[in-house]
């Protein structure tokens, strides 16, 4: 991991593998691109670049500048910093809501595009989550907390509390097997993860209130899968199926036996799903790629300056 200046921040960013670039947004916006681990597996087939967004994780920025503009140009300014013309662009839960509004807004750069458990509209968490916790029996008490959650109504200090009274909805696994899952993940790195609260809460009051882009969804143009866990509670297989409809030509997958993070409980069922997809709507021949060991041209204080930085 390095911190790469783009912009006004300095974005904490991996590059690991190698052939036809792939950017990998990560959800919350509490935690970081740790969260994203499993898909390492990709690396001997694709340049995977993961960052945090700004404000997130070890990147630097004000909580407040966490706007769609910011977090849609920050990846795309590393892009030019990468020396990229085109990548694969792989969005979970917030993250796939920062996908989408990149996809919508620099459409020439995205080859493909990959979204994993999340939404046109932020409706679905925002109120539906609540109810489906209700539905599921995990109580009142705890349907009211999610939907506080969300919404950003709590203080920061609430946040891993409520998180660790959320953790067996977010999975289909219960018990050891869940336990398994979550040690396999920590021992292979998801123990650096920085988790932030104050991102959340900013999403919740600013910056995810009567957002959507289900009515624009139609001008994607990039080749487009739709990954969903059966047992998601956030973004369930409804909301999958009423993205990948107005999403033009999009495949649609549902990943049995997975929660909200199919990536971490059904990795090689998820990988597949994308390989398959990769292999069905190649990328353009001669599409540049990364090489890790390379590092962007540090840029001086008076050229930063004079790009806003």
């Amino acid at each position: 991991m390095r911190m790469i200046p783009v912009r006004d921040v300095n974005l904490a960013v991996t590059v690991v593998g190698r052939g036809h670039p792939m950017v990998l947004m990560h959800g919350g916006p509490a935690p970081d691109q740790w969260s994203l681990l499993p898909y390492r597996r990709l690396a001997d087939e694709h340049t995977l670049v993961f960052y945090d967004h700004r404000a997130c994780g070890r990147s630097t920025g004000a909580t407040e500048t966490m706007t769609w503009d910011n977090l849609t140009a920050d990846p795309d300014a590393l892009r030019e910093r990468l020396r990229i013309e085109r990548w694969m662009v792989l969005g979970h839960s917030f993250g796939g809501h920062v996908a989408l509004e990149y996809a919508l807004r620099y459409p020439d750069r995205v080859s493909h595009l990959i979204l994993v458990d999340t939404a046109g509209a932020a409706w679905w968490a925002r109120e539906n989550a609540a109810e489906i916790i209700d539905r599921r029996g995990f109580g009142k008490d705890l349907a009211a907390e999610t939907r506080r959650f969300f919404t950003g109504q709590i203080e920061p200090e609430e946040m891993m509390p409520i998180l660790m009274r959320l953790r067996n909805a977010y999975h289909h696994r219960r018990g050891l097997s869940l336990l398994r899952v979550m040690a396999r993940d920590l021992l292979a790195g998801e123990w650096r993860t920085a988790v932030r609260a104050e991102p959340l809460v900013h999403a919740g009051r600013v910056l995810l209130p009567g957002w959507s882009v289900m009515d624009r969804l139609g001008e994607i143009t990039a080749p487009t899968l739709v990954i969903g866990g059966r047992d998601d509670f956030l973004f369930p297989p409804e909301c999958q199926a009423q993205l990948a409809a107005g999403i033009p030509g999009a495949r649609l997958r549902i990943i049995e036996r997975s929660g909200h993070n199919p990536h971490s409980e059904e990795p090689e069922r998820t990988m597949a799903e994308i390989r398959d997809f990769l292999l069905d709507t190649p990328a353009t021949a001669g599409a540049p790629t990364v090489v890790p060991a390379q590092r962007p041209r540090r840029r001086t204080r008076t050229a930063a300056a004079s790009r806003g930085a």
